[in-house]
Parts: C-alpha cells; sequence; structure tokens
C-alpha cells in the first residue's frame, strides 16, 4: 500500500523577492501618479477651487463691487432662497426643459443611429452631416435659430403660410410657443454627440446576437427590444446622464434665443443665477443658488443611476 505524500505548502517569498515586487509597486504607482497628474491639475484649478470658492461666498452677503468688503452671513442667503418663488419656478422650467430635451434627444439620436449603422449609400457623408450642429458654436446656432423663427421674414412662417396656415406666429415671444421652440432647438444642437454615442455602441453588438434572432423568427422589433436595447442600456445610461447635467446646466442657447422671456417662461436656472450675479451683483446670494442647484443635480443623478444599476442587477438575476 502506497501513502501519497501531502502537497507541501508553499514557500514563503523571500526578503529579496518580495522588497524587489514592493519596489515594482511603488514605480507603477509613481507611473500612474504622473499620467493622471496632467489631467488632474485643470480638475482641480478650473472645476474645484472655483466650486470651493462658491460654497464659500454661499455664506456671505458678497456683492460684485471694485472693492469688495463682505461678511460672513450664515444661511441668511439660503432661507431667503427658499421664500424665493421666482427662483423655484425657474427651477420648474430647467426641470422640464432638461428632461424634454433630454429624452428627445435619445428618441431622436436613437433612430438616427440606426439608420446610420444600416448600411447607407454614402454613409460617410451622411455621419459628417449629422455632425454639423455639434461642430457649430451655441451662440451661431441661437442666432440661425433666432432667424428661423422670426415672425416676419422667418423661412418657418413662410412655410406654413404657404400650406395655408398662420404665417405671423412669434415663436420665441409668444408665451405658449416660447419654451417648446427652445426644446427643439436644444434637440437639434444636442443629438449629433447623442447620435455618435450611440453609434458606437451598436457598433460593439455582435451581429450574430441579430442572426438568430432572425432565425428563431423575431420581427424587427423584437430583435430591437431583445437584443439592441439591453445592449444598449449601460450606454443609454451614460449618455443620457451627462446629457441631464448639461442642459439643467445650459445657459448660452437661451440666453441669445429668449434671455429668459417671455414674462420668464424660459428662465432656466442657471440664467436666473447669472442675472443675479452680474446684473443684481449679488455674488453670495447667487452662489447659494449654484450650491442648492449642484446638490439637487447630483442627488436626482444618484437616484436615476441607482435605479438603473437596480434593474441591470434584476435582469442578470432574471
Amino acid at each position: 500500500m502506497t501513502v501519497l505524500a501531502s502537497p507541501r505548502p508553499p514557500s514563503p517569498p523571500r526578503p529579496g523577492r518580495r522588497r524587489a515586487a514592493t519596489g515594482m509597486e511603488r514605480a507603477r504607482r509613481r507611473e500612474a501618479a504622473a499620467l493622471v497628474m496632467p489631467s488632474l491639475l485643470p480638475i482641480l484649478v478650473l472645476s474645484m477651487a472655483p466650486l470651493l470658492m462658491g460654497l464659500l461666498l454661499a455664506f456671505t452677503d458678497a456683492e460684485l463691487v471694485r472693492r469688495p468688503d463682505y461678511q460672513f452671513v450664515g444661511v441668511d442667503n439660503f432661507t431667503r432662497l427658499a421664500g424665493n418663488s421666482f427662483f423655484w419656478e425657474s427651477f420648474r422650467i430647467g426641470m422640464v426643459w432638461a428632461v424634454a430635451v433630454t429624452l428627445l434627444q435619445l428618441v431622436a439620436a436613437l433612430g438616427l443611429a440606426q439608420l446610420l449603422n444600416s448600411g447607407l449609400r454614402l454613409q460617410g457623408l451622411t455621419r459628417v452631416l449629422a455632425l454639423i450642429p455639434w461642430a457649430m458654436p451655441p451662440v451661431v446656432v441661437a442666432i440661425m435659430w433666432k432667424m428661423i423663427y422670426s415672425p416676419n421674414a422667418g423661412p418657418l412662417n413662410a412655410f406654413l403660410g404657404s400650406l395655408g396656415l398662420p404665417d405671423d406666429i412669434n415663436w420665441l415671444a409668444d408665451f405658449s410657443t416660447a419654451l417648446p421652440a427652445v426644446i427643439v432647438v436644444g434637440v437639434w444642437v444636442g443629438m449629433p454627440q447623442t447620435t455618435v454615442t450611440l453609434l458606437a455602441g451598436l457598433q460593439q453588438i455582435p451581429a450574430e446576437l441579430h442572426e438568430a434572432a432572425s432565425m428563431d423568427g423575431a420581427g424587427a422589433w423584437r430583435r430591437f427590444t431583445a437584443v439592441t436595447w439591453p445592449s444598449l442600456r449601460p450606454v443609454v445610461t451614460s449618455i443620457t446622464s451627462l446629457n441631464f447635467i448639461w442642459n439643467f446646466n445650459s445657459f448660452s442657447l437661451v440666453y441669445v434665443l429668449t434671455e429668459g422671456g417671455p414674462g420668464g417662461r424660459t428662465m432656466l436656472p442657471m440664467l436666473f443665477t447669472y442675472l443675479e450675479a452680474f446684473k443684481n451683483r449679488n455674488i453670495g446670494y447667487a452662489a447659494a443658488m449654484g450650491v442648492v442647484l449642484v446638490v439637487v443635480v447630483v442627488a436626482l443623478l444618484a437616484l436615476y443611476l441607482r435605479s438603473q444599476l437596480r434593474d441591470d442587477r434584476a435582469e442578470k438575476k432574471g
């Protein structure tokens, strides 16, 4: 009867090897830090420093004057802001604007991305044309659309007149059409970026999955819901989160189009904060508005991302 020898336990690493491994690990950390610092420094200087400065100013009575002399006022700015109905109305308008533009951008960009991914003729030229709104400065876009919406010489009213419809609509000055008209411009401006992102996600989906679904008898809609959409979920979550932040913080586009009018119907919170800071010169009060906006947007995004992660985990378990 042979007795099998028990396996010998692994010998502990020698001190020399341990020191060498530790030295290599330190070298990798130094290399990683050297690679990260060029991108980290601008973030710290241009993002974190102004954010901290704004947070400090929110607790002061600072004003935009040549020789500032401000004092600490505690939470007085936030208490005053809680009763400012005009600010909360602008916040409501900003939420309507951000949600509407983000959802419409997603729907339109998803359709365009599917079209660009279907092997059209002159596909390269079509992709370049789709990126034109993204390449134009927001101020130029706003001026161009302001001319389109012109009640007297705008091509939109001229087109409606040729169809026998009312051709004297003042799109940007009418209470009922100003916000929808601005939303259309916001969708047009941001759709190319969303399209490019979704197109990249579509091109990463293996063609074998669609072929297998087709062989099983799945139609176009069934292939989209069973193959395309689940594969795009991470990309959609990322791009909609970024789009919501960008749209909620939108300023220049609406400022050039309407300046918040008519009667505050397009007064977005960032525009309201800008006017409070640089027109009324209440820097401390405007900083408090900025802090509230940051906190609310971060909270909403946290809830959204949490719900998306929960849905992804439920699908994986299922």
